[in-house]
């Protein structure tokens, strides 16, 4: 098993590593790096009874940055949908709606994990375009995929293999 959620996970302060610590190099290590960074997991976090813009508008009070709710949403293709209760969406309509936060939290840290689970191929260029304009921004992806991205900034990407641990050898 590879462990790319737990390690996400680890990063941003959910579960504990069984040793070490995770750090930003030159950065204090008294800082709480978990106010720095936006998780985007594989559950969206949607309320279903809610619309697509009160989920936005939710999130957004919540992890504070702009409040530009109608912007996020035309960005990620849910504009015209704004006032649809977010159970009717589609699992690539709420992917999209989770991506819509990403914009609002304005964290220079991005953990995403199968950021383009559920998506589409104008769903994944959006994926692609979103981080690419991050990056362009001085931000910090650490994304968990299994598909490639196709990144403009291979310069300032770096592919991690996935290692395989076996059960017994974790005992």
């Amino acid at each position: 098993m590879a462990r790319k959620t737990t390690l996400l996970l680890i990063v941003a302060g959910i579960v504990r590593p069984a040793g070490g610590m995770v750090r930003v190099e030159g950065g204090d290590p008294d800082d709480r790096l978990e106010v720095s960074l936006s998780l985007l997991g594989h559950r969206a976090a949607i309320k279903a009874r809610m619309s697509v813009s009160e989920n936005l508008r939710f999130w957004a009070a919540l992890n504070g940055g702009s409040s530009d709710i109608d912007g996020a949403l035309q960005r990620v293709g849910l504009g015209s949908i704004a006032r649809l209760d977010a159970g009717y969406l589609s699992a690539g309509q709420t992917r999209r709606l989770a991506l819509a936060r990403l914009l609002l939290a304005d964290r220079p840290i991005w953990l995403l994990d199968e950021p383009t689970a559920a998506l589409d191929a104008p769903g994944e260029a959006l994926v692609t375009a979103l981080i690419d304009e991050h990056l362009d921004r001085g931000g910090l992806v650490l994304a968990a995929t299994h598909h490639d991205l196709h990144l403009s900034h291979t310069s300032r990407t770096l592919a991690l293999g996935a290692t395989v641990v076996q059960p017994e050898a974790v005992w």
